[in-house]
């Protein structure tokens, strides 16, 4: 294999040499028979050899079970990639057959979610055959609830209805074990439209666009053969709709996650270095943590310049530092001064950090007018992050953030004077009344107004309170804005099962980086990333933005990093506490449609 330069993916490489006598090729590509007695058909050897291979319990009898499917991690046609599968991470029984048999117990109900969210623009189709009774097939939001009555949902139910929810909306044909149901999704007018062997039933439903959606089957008493396009369908699907696989997605604006966000790990010298990162872009955040030692958790950003340092687990405020810490913003990465900070520096001799930097403007800024006070902002729109400064005024105000779109993270620190880190979180209902603190363990604090003073932040501006932490009167503010990116970024919150079989969050990528806080109890925050493991389970470095701790060295916060989003592998009170709202902020390695099912 190889590494695609486009993509930063690792990805098969055809063979280039000779196959000797006994070699073979087998690229399973002639489905036009079964082999058996000559080299024609699914075993032929392409190599020119002649060693062909029988086949032996395979279909290519068209339906259920037709075994010739083109579910590959090449991404080089609409028929040749990663197709959707029902997710076993997240169905509420395991579902077989390569995940495309999903089947209920006697007496018992349940969903089963795509692997792959349907997500916005794309028109997508897909097909399941019914076996049992008591079945339900739909679009479902991506609740982690697998009950039916845990998640939103339009669907269609055996007994003749279509359905929002509990409510009827429209009544139509019943169907039965045997009868092919067809799901398809119009990303671009958020619709959904369901077939019975191949006659539209009802008309298309609208749906609530503050949800994202799967496909997905349920069923009481009985299951589902689904196809998601791996197999040939069995009617065709309606123009301009087609399978739900990798190559079907759209294109993130962020194809390569390192090119604007990256973990880097580097040993300390405890004198001077520079550290690069692996697609060499120049970051505008740095935020550095010692991995060995009890160290404070290190921002730099290049709005403030070098040398002006803040620490997320301390209240303290800005240090000038100069010679140490971050010392340059390179065009590859960063370089560290000498380890006279000692513990407040990040180069201390022998000691292993990680650099988790974020690209804004590459050092550009501009003023912003949209708020009342006026800011100086770098921004990457096309990465969804503004580095803000500000200086307070002690009245209610807001603030021109340059995101172009709403953030769904912000993150607020007063730079003249002791202070608490205030966060906003989308994802907390009701963010806006209250507010969440990066150097604290404790919960979301509301009712309070005089951070986010009540109002929610819009596509040009935040609103600020006369909390001295984000709005101190003619103190310097600093503000790290976040919005999701589709492929890129994602934001939001999960519900914890207490279980070290736990939640699976969808976040539509690889995660590079992970951060995790309960919101609706006192807990701490943690952060894991693929560079310092590397390998799931992704367990023993946990770091605490609001503790200095070294990594955490135990499986007390493990979870798995996936292609398509992360799981919690662990029951630990801080990030899996039964019933507890936990949320969330997710970057990418590489988005779903580029990661090749790794």
């Amino acid at each position: 294999g190889s590494t695609n330069a486009t993509t930063g993916v690792w990805q098969p490489t055809r063979y280039g040499g000779t196959y000797g006598t006994n070699g073979f090729y087998l690229p399973f590509t002639d489905n036009s028979a079964l082999t058996t007695s000559s080299n024609v058909g699914l075993g032929k050897d392409f190599s020119g050899n002649g060693n062909y291979w029988a086949t032996n319990n395979i279909s290519i009898t068209s339906g259920v079970t037709y075994d010739s499917m083109t579910d590959v991690p090449t991404l080089t046609s609409a028929t040749a990639a990663n197709f959707a599968v029902v997710n076993p991470l997240q169905s509420y029984y395991t579902p077989t057959n390569g995940n495309l048999t999903f089947s209920t117990g006697a007496n018992a109900t349940g969903l089963g979610f795509s692997s792959i969210g349907l997500g916005t623009g794309v028109k997508f189709y897909f097909e399941a055959t019914a076996t049992g009774s008591a079945q339900q097939i739909g679009i479902f939001s991506s609740s982690q609830a697998l009950t039916p009555t845990g998640s939103k949902r339009y669907w269609y139910l055996e007994s003749g209805g279509l359905y929002n929810d509990g409510t009827l909306l429209q009544t139509v044909a019943t169907f039965t074990s045997g009868d092919t149901i067809a799901v398809a999704w119009d990303g671009t007018a958020q619709t959904v439209t369901f077939y019975k062997n191949n006659t539209q039933q009802g008309t298309a439903i609208s749906v609530d666009t503050s949800y994202s959606y799967f496909f997905g089957v349920g069923a009481y008493n009985g299951g589902w053969n689904v196809n998601f396009g791996q197999r040939p369908f069995t009617y065709t699907p309606p123009t301009g709709f087609v399978a739900l696989n990798t190559y079907n997605l759209p294109t993130s604006t962020i194809v390569k996650g390192n090119t604007v966000m990256d973990a880097t790990l580097y040993t300390g010298n405890g004198s001077t270095q520079t550290i690069t990162n692996a697609a060499a872009f120049k970051p505008d955040l740095v935020w550095q943590k010692s991995r060995s030692n009890a160290i404070s958790n290190i921002l730099n950003d290049s709005v403030r310049g070098v040398s002006k340092t803040i620490y997320s687990n301390l209240t303290n405020a800005e240090a000038n530092y100069p010679g140490f810490n971050v010392t340059a913003f390179n065009s590859n990465g960063f370089s560290v001064g000498d380890d006279s900070a000692g513990a407040y520096g990040s180069n201390g001799t022998g000691q292993t950090y990680v650099g988790w930097q974020w690209q804004a403007g590459q050092g550009t800024t501009s003023s912003n007018t949209n708020g009342t006070i006026t800011s100086t902002v770098s921004v990457n729109a096309s990465a969804g992050f503004s580095v803000v400064t500000y200086t307070g005024t002690g009245a209610a105000a807001t603030v021109g953030h340059g995101l172009g779109v709403t953030p769904s993270v912000i993150i607020c620190k007063n730079r003249s004077a002791s202070g608490a880190w205030h966060s906003y979180f989308s994802a907390i209902s009701g963010m806006q009344n209250g507010y969440i603190v990066l150097n604290s363990s404790a919960s979301f604090y509301t009712p309070n107004t005089t951070v986010w003073n009540g109002v929610q932040p819009t596509s040009t501006v935040f609103s600020i309170g006369t909390d001295s932490g984000v709005n101190g009167s003619g103190n310097a503010e600093i503000a790290y804005c976040w919005t999701p990116i589709a492929g890129f970024s994602a934001f939001g919150s999960y519900t914890g099962n207490g279980s070290t079989d736990g939640p699976f969050v969808y976040t539509g990528f690889r995660p590079k980086f992970v951060l995790i806080k309960g919101s609706s109890f006192a807990s701490n925050w943690f952060i894991e990333d693929s560079a310092r493991n590397g390998y799931n389970v992704n367990d023993g470095v946990a770091l605490r933005p609001n503790l200095s701790n070294a990594e955490d060295g135990t499986t007390t916060y493990n979870i798995d990093i996936l292609s398509n989003g992360f799981k919690l592998r662990s029951s630990a009170g801080d990030s899996n506490s039964s019933g507890a709202t936990f949320v969330y902020a997710a970057f990418a390695e590489n988005p779903t449609k580029n990661a090749l099912a790794r």
